[in-house]
């Protein structure tokens, strides 16, 4: 039998705080290496693209292979999303798909709890601090949501081209969090914040990297290709960079790839991965002047884990339907 779970039960079971604990231990997992975690592999069907991001952790024995799809086309010729994810999470003993589930809310939790892990070992550890978002989509609101899991936060101030995402965003994200959202008239107001997020889709940079303040930590969350970046050259040479994977980063983040192409920064300016950072091999943010930098891909380990551990709420719940394939 196969258990499906569709985004509703996806998100009933599928909490931040737990979500964090699992994509930390997926990241030592990473690091120590018993994950095993191939490049993702890309098809471009002439209408779209299809993307299979399989990964193995030994130590969770949690083995899954997310199959992502973007098709520009899809919300006006057959009336679906641009992008849909599914999930379908094996048992490493068999090999047989025990579970298929919705791809969408998990993704965007586990992106969200990557940056949550980031800010906990990276950001000051003031109490009463300050959160500012660039972005008022689904993945900025994941963004808040985790870093108010990881710090005691006093308030966050959010910025968006869109006047109604942010309204939309106040609304909701006050109301769960318990906190005050203001509304940024600019983006340097963003830069008064103690931990930045971005998580926009722009491909150029969104703020002077000149601005930010000593002590900050970012989480780079939107940009994920290699001609395009939401940060800026300057706040790359200021920052200490870790990444979620020095591979992933080397060949899809434009954030680093731009710098190190104009010569403004090499190779080493690469200070860790994630991974390195939570189980010790490196030291994470050393005093309360420097900033931090998380720089998210997206890894498939963070998809796998978080399917396990979805999986396994829903089999102590009872929910989903079993069938036979």
């Amino acid at each position: 039998m196969t258990l499906i779970l569709n985004r509703n039960e996806v998100a009933s079971v599928l909490k931040m705080n737990d979500c964090m604990n699992i994509v930390e231990a997926a990241f030592a997992e990473l690091s120590d290496g018993t994950a095993v975690l191939p490049l993702r592999t890309g098809i471009t069907p002439p209408d779209g693209l299809s993307l299979y991001m399989p990964a193995y952790l030994k130590k969770m024995g949690a083995l899954a292979c997310k199959v992502v799809t973007v098709y520009k086309n899809n919300p006006a010729k057959h009336n679906l999303p641009t992008t849909i994810g599914k999930v379908l999470l094996q048992d490493p003993e068999t090999g047989n798909v025990i579970c298929i589930m919705d791809g969408g809310y998990l993704t965007a939790v586990r992106t969200g709890a990557a940056s949550g892990v980031a800010t906990k070992y990276l950001a000051r550890k003031d109490a009463g601090q300050v959160a500012g978002i660039f972005g008022a989509g689904v993945q900025a609101k994941m963004q808040l949501w985790a870093v108010a899991e990881a710090r005691k936060l006093s308030k966050a101030y959010i910025y968006d081209i869109s006047e109604a995402a942010v309204t939309n965003f106040i609304k909701e994200m006050s109301e769960k969090l318990d906190i005050e959202i203001i509304r940024a008239d600019n983006p340097n107001d963003i830069l008064k914040a103690d931990i930045i997020c971005t998580a926009t889709s722009s491909a150029t940079p969104i703020f002077d990297g000149k601005l930010v303040k000593e002590g900050s930590h970012i989480n780079g969350i939107g940009s994920h290709t290699p001609n395009a970046r939401e940060l800026d050259t300057e706040i790359i040479k200021r920052s200490k960079f870790v990444g979620d994977s020095r591979e992933a980063c080397f060949k899809e983040a434009g954030d680093i790839i731009i710098p190190v192409n104009e010569g403004a920064i090499a190779d080493s300016h690469f200070y860790a991965e994630l991974g390195e950072i939570i189980t010790g091999k490196k030291a994470g943010r050393v005093n309360d002047r420097e900033i931090t930098l998380f720089k998210s891909n997206g890894l498939a380990i963070q998809d796998v884990a978080t399917a396990k551990l979805v999986y396994d709420k829903a089999i102590a719940t009872g929910i989903g339907l079993n069938v036979e394939i």
